[in-house]
């Protein structure tokens, strides 16, 4: 298969895998303002928090291909763009997991108020999980595909000239990687304004959810732009326009929605522990977190390959 091709695959994978963890991000950060949470016992809510800091880091890892591409890359394909993204998309899948059992954890608690069963569940859920996601593969892996294996290794310090037609048809399948995490937030942001658990927040986390609400706002709106773009400006020919303003608007909008979700997860965080500073240390390492997977090291990547050159 053609490197293009093979990249352009391992992004449609990250989608596939977002698009599940979209669901759990939705429901952690909304279920902490519903009616019945602060009925559960204590060590089901932290455990709903720690499933909660599980998704964020898969989300922020499924996400980071896409600046990657951008700031290393230059948009264009290469074996090492392949190799990071089927890097990061496998090693996503270990906190999508145990967060997975978490959720289930949690849910069954709720609905039986059985300790011990919802162990049994939340259990099941991760391993069988794992085991389809690792165990399975490695097991195949064993006997089938070596030659397949050795053609990608092959490419690994492959650098294709990408045309225009595919390059932006990646920036436009890394914005749809990233809009199902801020859809998710978005819609959490929303939805909790509205119940008594939001009145009843200090007036700090209720200053920071809006100002959270603007920063998701706003990273939404600019993913969303480059589609109109193109079909206003150009009528939906592929310019070299179209890829530069659109490059720049995807890859400027992981700044406010990391802002967002380092504000959301202050939020929910200091609700169920009852504490803001144990809120504000959550908030600052994800902000920690994401800034380092989507800046930082594409940064120092594309400053070590510079200097080499």
């Amino acid at each position: 298969m053609e490197l293009s091709k093979k990249v352009k695959t391992a992004l449609d994978e990250t989608r596939i895998l977002i698009l599940g963890a979209q669901v759990l991000l939705g429901f952690g950060f909304r279920g902490v303002f519903s009616e019945t949470f602060a009925g559960l016992p204590a060590h089901v809510r932290y455990m709903d928090g720690v499933g909660l800091g599980l998704l964020v880091c898969t989300v922020a890892l499924l996400i980071a291909p896409g600046p990657y591409h951008r700031i290393v890359e230059g948009g264009q394909d290469s074996g090492r763009l392949h190799a990071y993204t089927t890097a990061i998309a496998d090693l996503a899948l270990l906190p999508f997991a145990l967060a997975l059992g978490i959720g289930l954890f949690v849910g069954t608690e709720g609905i039986f108020a059985d300790n011990a069963l919802a162990l049994r569940a939340g259990a099941a859920g991760a391993g069988l999980a794992l085991a389809l996601w690792y165990g399975l593969p490695q097991l195949r892996r064993r006997f089938v595909g070596e030659r397949e294996r050795m053609i990608t290794r092959g490419q690994r310090s492959e650098r294709a000239d990408t045309p225009l037609p595919a390059k932006i048809e990646q920036l436009l399948t890394e914005a749809r990687v990233i809009l199902p995490g801020a859809q998710a937030l978005f819609g959490f942001q929303l939805a909790i304004v509205l119940t008594q658990a939001f009145e009843q927040l200090p007036r700090t986390s209720m200053v920071v959810h809006a100002a959270s609400l603007f920063l998701v706002a706003l990273a939404v709106v600019m993913l969303m732009a480059p589609a109109p773009y193109h079909r206003i400006v150009y009528a939906g020919e592929d310019t070299e326009d179209v890829y530069r303003i659109g490059s720049a608007l995807v890859t400027a909008a992981t700044v406010p929605l990391g802002l967002g979700l380092a504000g959301d997860v202050y939020v929910v965080i200091a609700k169920i522990s009852g504490s803001a500073a144990v809120g504000s240390a959550a908030g600052a390492s994800v902000f920690v977190v994401v800034s380092a997977l989507w800046y930082l090291y594409p940064l120092t990547v594309a400053r070590t390959r510079g200097q080499r050159r």
